[in-house]
């Protein structure tokens, strides 16, 4: 069992992409020395560069699914449009069941 979990929500990871980062590099227990190191980072994670990498536009990982098929449009909110309103109840209901007694919530 992992001694210390860091939790992250892609909401604030799209609003505040910087301070998400350098809460990650804190902690791994590598904090970036200086803006220009993160902004590098930033710019070689961002979903266009990572969309557009040749190994992400073509070919197929498990079950033959293309690789093209794991980056959508990067919005808040866009799965409301990929999932039914019965599929949605049942992931949350999933997920509260698996969350239960851990102190997160949805």
């Amino acid at each position: 069992m992992p001694q210390k979990i860091l939790f992250l929500k892609y909401e604030n990871l799209k609003m505040d992409p910087k301070k998400e980062l350098k809460k990650i590099a804190l902690f791994l227990g590598k904090p970036f020395r200086n803006e220009e190191d993160l902004e590098i980072v930033l710019n070689k994670c961002s979903l266009e560069r990572l969309k557009n990498l040749e190994v992400n536009k073509s070919g197929s990982l498990f079950y033959g699914v293309p690789t093209n098929s794991y980056f959508r449009k990067g919005i808040i909110g866009d799965w409301k449009n990929h999932m039914t309103p019965e599929m949605e109840e049942r992931l949350d209901k999933l997920t509260s069941l698996k969350l239960q007694g851990s102190g997160l919530q949805l």
